[in-house]
């Protein structure tokens, strides 16, 4: 795949630190004579050793699959010596020949002796013999044998390994095949190359890095096999260690210390503008007074439902909503904030309202009253600002009613519809699985408990779980393994497997959840190392908390939609959300279930799983040279009255600036088409409309991508024929081109969020320059004496072009087209 440098606005169609006295420390080095050596004796052991390391180099150099194959071809060597003659180490490298000291580290058991891992390019393999053997045969003009500084304090020689480039613990080395998130220290300028070597291995990786110098850090997802794989195929990796941020650290020291670390967070905090963006949790309110919260909440900014239950958060809830406002604050990067000493902007404020009582329950049938009122409370604070609404309180629903509408589930979509024009964001939680998971269910349970009550609405967005936390480092589990594998579903998360297929697709997309962790056959537990670090409500106790799964996930959610909104303040609700669903894509684990899925059908049931995938923030917000996205914002009016007759009025046809000649000139290149369309619906609640999927949406939208050979008639046909095929609830037939989605319409024509993928090549591509979005019935259109069928419906369409196998600019010439369209217009 391409690399992509994502620096490019989507194209949107007509919208410190202190200064100290430093004291440079004493060198080490060692002693200045070389040790006393039998000559002969000493080089005939090191020709030995060497020639036994270099022998198994050409295996592996025999061994490199050409396929894979990047970089300078080579190995790399463990040398050993001894830790007082380390200045022999100077000598292991050499610049002209390529030859680089990559780690040195003490070895394990041996502390008086430490192991220097050298790279050494294949063009350079009988370097280091060539070394022996002049000292065993030549002299310096001193009578010392000659390169007597370095091989007389050579021990030791064999092949390098994966272990040898591993510098941490060694006890954290996983011996079995789990996979684990590592530390990938590269060599310098070899990112490009790790990462193609990564995408062929479908090795996970971050797209994060830390640059140094000479190193470039970054994380990937493999057992040992895959990264030995990445070390015999190209000579990027310089070093290993294991991915340590995990909340354990901040857990196990003393809270005198938390203070201490939070207090440095709080003086380098710079307080959100006057008019940010704000994240209204609807919770179990929060306790403000904690240090890292107060700078991104204001006291005015803190409601409650019921004004006896005070505003703060109680012991009775475990201080749920003080830790989904650490999360939706500072997403999940707080480890790293701590860790830095830079000055932290927060980009959006935070709202509380309290919704659930300091102890007991409020009454099931009570629960959209109090929503509603909770939503209205900062709106009649500050009725001008721009927010999230954040919630990740569920119930329980009936398993054999699943996915029909609730009383509290219609009026979420309600309160995100509103009148049809002042429409509000909602994130909610998809509700976790709360009884005993033991390993031989993990998925199988999943997949059984479906999402919790309101998470069947169609308008919020709703969050499920996922997890890379699969880093177990704490001792006292030592030999556990975590449950679900890294990438994959979060253990407690809910899906909508079993649902009803005219219900809408649940979740909408997955965040970080965190995982859990088992010991032989018994039931599997959440640990302090696979769970995020968050903000703890008695901060009079200590400073950090835990949490882990949907709510988790839902916090992260509703941090994304935030940093969207302050990006680009005129963005509607619904493009809110079509960003976050149209930037996800299935972890490499997920793929795995889909690539054995081979019918429309089966990919369903994974939807229903997984959702659209995981968001990704900067794809969210910017396109590449060779991954343009389009935004368009529009309105149509579904229906009219004719003789009495409420009938079907309009559709939007998008004639679009298309990359047509760059797309032709790649010919048969692979390409990607990815269309996400998002809008709100009215909800009609109501127990005849339960089992009709029209009656209670208000209406419905489709996209049709007109066909590569198609005629603007023919196209206009087409769309009229799913229409009434939709209407009549007939499967809806598709022609040969539309056989090239994913999914399909039968299977993303659910709820009121469609995203699909198309795939082909770019010549088929360079004709489908139309996109037609049109309506299909609902009880605007069936109960005419509700007299909403001349209602205008608001939608979002987002349109991406990807080629990811070539350097490809399909951007240039789209943002050429529409500067000029622009230029003409006014």
């Amino acid at each position: 795949m391409s690399k992509q440098s994502r620096e490019l606005p989507h194209i949107y169609l007509f919208e410190n630190g202190t200064s100290e006295n430093y004291t440079r420390p004493k060198r080490g080095g060692g002693s200045n004579s070389p040790p006393e050596r039998n000559r002969a004796a000493h080089a005939k052991y090191l020709e030995q050793a060497i020639g036994r390391a270099i022998q198994e180099a050409r295996k592996q150099l025999n061994s490199r699959d050409s396929k894979l194959a990047t970089g300078v071809s080579g190995f790399y060597l463990e040398f050993e010596i001894q830790a007082k003659e380390t200045i022999a180490l100077k000598s292991l490298e050499n610049q002209q020949k390529r030859i680089e000291l990559v780690v040195v580290k003490k070895l394990p058991g041996r502390e008086d002796m430490v192991g220097a891992i050298v790279f050494v390019p294949e063009s350079s393999s009988d370097y280091f013999m060539k070394k022996v053997e002049e000292y065993r045969d030549k002299n310096t003009k001193t009578k010392k044998p000659k390169n007597e500084a370095l091989i007389s304090r050579l021990e030791n020689v064999q092949i390098g390994k994966v272990t040898s480039l591993f510098t941490d613990n060694p006890a954290l080395f996983p011996e079995d095949e789990r996979k684990i998130w590592w530390e990938v220290w590269l060599r310098k300028d070899k990112r490009e190359e790790f990462n193609q070597i990564t995408q062929k291995l479908e090795i996970h990786t971050k797209p994060h890095a830390i640059s140094f110098p000479e190193r470039e850090i970054v994380l990937a997802m493999s057992d040992v096999e895959g990264m030995a794989r990445v070390i015999h195929n190209s000579d990027a990796v310089a070093e290993l260690r294991i991915a340590k941020d995990t909340p354990s650290m901040f857990f196990e020291i003393a809270a005198s210390d938390q203070v201490l670390w939070v207090n440095d967070l709080e003086k380098r905090l710079l307080e959100p503008g006057k008019h940010a963006v704000s994240i209204c949790l609807l919770d179990s309110g929060v306790a403000r007074i904690h240090p890292l919260l107060s700078s991104g909440m204001a006291l005015d900014d803190m409601h409650s439902v019921e004004p006896s239950w005070g505003v703060n958060d109680s012991v009775y809830w475990r201080g749920h909503g003080t830790a989904m406002a650490g999360l939706c604050l500072y997403s999940d990067s707080l480890i790293a904030m701590l860790a830095t000493s830079e000055k932290v902007k927060l980009l959006h404020r935070l709202e509380s309202v309290k919704i659930l009582p300091p102890t007991g329950q409020n009454e099931p049938e009570l629960y959209g009253a109090l929503t509603e009122q909770g939503v209205s409370l900062p709106e009649i604070q500050a009725p001008e600002r721009r927010r999230v609404f954040c919630m990740a309180v569920t119930s329980g629903i009936d398993s054999s009613n699943a996915g029909t509408p609730s009383s509290w589930s219609a009026a979420v979509d309600q309160l995100c519809f509103n009148d049809g024009e002042f429409r509000r964001l909602m994130i909610v939680s998809a509700g976790n699985i709360f009884q005993e998971i033991f390993p031989k269910d993990y998925l199988n349970i999943n997949d059984l408990e479906t999402i919790e009550n309101p998470g069947q609405a169609w308008n919020p967005l709703i969050v499920g779980a996922c997890t890379e936390q699969i880093n177990i480092l704490d001792p006292n589990y030592a030999g556990w393994q975590v449950l679900a594998p890294g990438g994959d579903l979060s253990p407690r998360s809910r899906t909508s497997v079993r649902w009803d297929s005219q219900w809408p697709i649940r979740p909408d997309v997955v965040f970080e959840g965190g995982n859990m962790a088992f010991n032989g056959q018994n039931p599997a537990e959440i640990i302090d190392d696979l769970c995020l670090l968050t903000t703890y409500y008695r901060p009079n106790v200590r400073m950090f908390d835990r949490m882990n799964a949907t709510s988790c996930a839902t916090a992260l959610a509703s941090y994304m939609a935030a940093r969207i909104m302050s990006e680009h303040s005129h963005y509607r609700p619904e493009t809110v959300r079509a960003l976050i669903v149209h930037s996800a894509e299935w972890t490499p684990a997920m793929q795995n279930h889909f690539k054995v899925a081979s019918s429309k059908t089966a990919r369903r049931t994974l939807l229903r799983r997984y959702g659209y995938g995981v968001p990704d923030l900067r794809r969210a917000l910017q396109s590449a040279s060779n991954d343009l996205t389009l935004i368009i914002e529009d309105e149509l009016q579904p229906f009219y009255l004719e003789a009495n007759l409420v009938k079907t009025k309009e559709m939007k046809l998008h004639k679009l600036p298309w990359p047509s000649e760059e797309l032709e000139k790649l010919g048969e290149e692979k390409v990607e088409l990815k269309i996400t369309l998002s809008y709100f619906i009215e909800p009609n609640p109501g127990e005849r409309g339960w089992a009709y999927r029209h009656r209670y949406a208000s209406h419905g939208l489709r996209f049709k991508v007109k066909g590569s050979l198609e005629t603007d008639d023919d196209f206009k046909w087409r769309i009229n024929q799913a229409t009434r095929e939709e209407e009549e609830g007939r499967t809806i037939s598709t022609m040969s081109d539309e056989n090239n989605w994913f999914l399909g319409p039968n299977t993303r024509d659910s709820g009121s969020i469609h995203s699909d993928i198309w795939h082909g090549n770019a010549v088929e591509l360079a004709q489908k320059d139309a996109i037609a979005v049109y309506p299909v019935g609902g009880w605007w259109k069936e109960k005419k004496y509700l007299n909403r069928w001349n209602q205008m419906a608001l939608y979002s369409l987002i349109i991406s072009i990807r080629v990811p196998e070539v350097e490809a600019d399909i951007y240039t010439p789209v943002s050429n087209i529409v500067s000029t369209s622009i230029a003409i217009d006014t």
